[in-house]
């Protein structure tokens, strides 16, 4: 039995007490000593600008050489980034889309990402039923989704509303196989899977300020090696001619100290003992959907133990639009005192909880006590 309290797990943030936080997916929290490495570095820049600005590039290169191998990713073949969205862009750029291409992605993918998708070709949605019982029936209805014209397949590898594996190894396997070219958004993959990289996708890319622990405006992206050329730079720079990885990361005097930061992030998790850390999340997230779940009306989708993420789907009353889930969130949070994800797909609304080294299940107890009476009152 795992046990559901880490100890010294809320004395390494710095949260506010105002609400509770059961949300780490979305934005996650900036450990005290990551916070602290960034704050010495910003030191360091304030203290001689010239030094700082003319070494960083070196110094950006050695942080995601340390990264990139922590995830088991090549150095050479992985960019510092802002965060999943740039790097979404970034990569849809380097393919060269045109509007006759068709972008496979799924209705569980995240709003921005598909977005930068339908700035550059045709996109063909397949509808996802959230109680899909396993990975296999989610494999199965992507490649049913798969046309004669289809070019690219952007994919989550875990799906940010319904907390579930899609861009498996095995559907990357059939993909590739059928010529697609693969994009895996891994947003939330760092810090939770052993091998975010599973199944060698031509494009991943995962923010680390969620659950790697870094500070927010992280994220890496990797490229295989026939598309890194065509990795366009966000801005014209001093490293243009250095080329992929360098003339990506490089944007000038922009603030660094975030990505430099980010190493200590992953320093930490291994430090706390990452298996640890992950049986200690899911299991608390799993906790928590169990208490829910006993709501009515509040049913439990398929989960994953590798997860430190639960989503339940809602009675049909409740974020039955975009529009009525952010409303319903932030009723949550400020009639309740809770930070939940509260998301809507075509035809059914639900909750994502999560479960982080500073909650306790006191907390997930609070919640279903406090959430029950609010749904009964609609």
């Amino acid at each position: 039995m795992v046990n559901l309290i880490f100890p010294g797990g809320a004395e390494l943030f710095r949260l506010g007490t105002r609400v509770t936080h059961l949300n780490h997916g979305s934005f996650g929290a900036v450990p005290v000593p990551v916070a602290e490495a960034q704050r010495r570095l910003a030191q360091e820049a304030d203290d001689d600008p010239d030094a700082f600005f003319v070494g960083v590039p070196d110094r950006v290169a050695h942080a995601r050489a340390r990264i990139a191998t922590g995830l088991g990713a090549d150095p050479e073949g992985a960019a510092l980034v802002a965060n999943a969205t740039e790097a979404a862009n970034l990569a849809l750029d380097a393919l060269r889309l045109t509007p006759d291409d068709e972008v496979l992605v799924t209705d569980h993918g995240y709003g921005t990402v598909v977005a930068a998708a339908a700035r550059r070709a045709r996109v063909v949605t397949v509808a996802l039923d959230p109680a899909l019982p396993d990975e296999e029936a989610v494999r199965k209805a992507v490649l049913a989704g798969l046309t004669p014209r289809t070019r690219v397949a952007l994919l989550d590898q875990i799906s940010s509303p319904t907390a579930r594996f899609i861009a498996t190894p095995a559907l990357l396997a059939d993909l590739k196989e059928r010529g697609v070219v693969t994009v895996v958004d891994g947003a939330h993959s760092p810090g939770t899977l052993a091998e975010p990289l599973a199944g060698e996708p031509d494009f991943w890319f995962g923010n680390l300020h969620k659950w790697a622990y870094a500070p927010p405006g992280s994220a890496l992206l990797t490229a295989a090696p026939a598309h890194r050329d065509r990795v366009p730079a966000p801005v014209p720079s001093w490293e243009d001619d250095r080329g992929f990885p360098r003339a990506v990361e490089y944007r000038a005097t922009v603030d660094y100290t975030g990505w430099l930061a980010a190493p200590d992030g992953l320093d930490l998790l291994a430090r706390l003992g990452p298996a640890h850390v992950r049986d200690h999340n899911s299991a608390l997230a799993g906790h928590g959907a169990e208490l829910l779940a006993r709501l009515p009306g509040v049913t439990p989708l398929a989960s994953d133990p590798r997860l430190p993420m639960r989503s339940l789907r809602l009675p049909p009353a409740f974020a039955r639009t975009p529009a009525e889930a952010a409303a319903l969130r932030e009723e949550i949070a400020a009639r309740l005192g809770f930070r939940v994800l509260i998301w809507s797909l075509p035809g059914v609304g639900g909750i994502r909880i999560c479960g982080q080294i500073y909650n306790v299940p006191e907390e997930y107890e609070r919640l279903a006590a406090a959430l029950g009476p609010l749904l009964d009152g609609r």
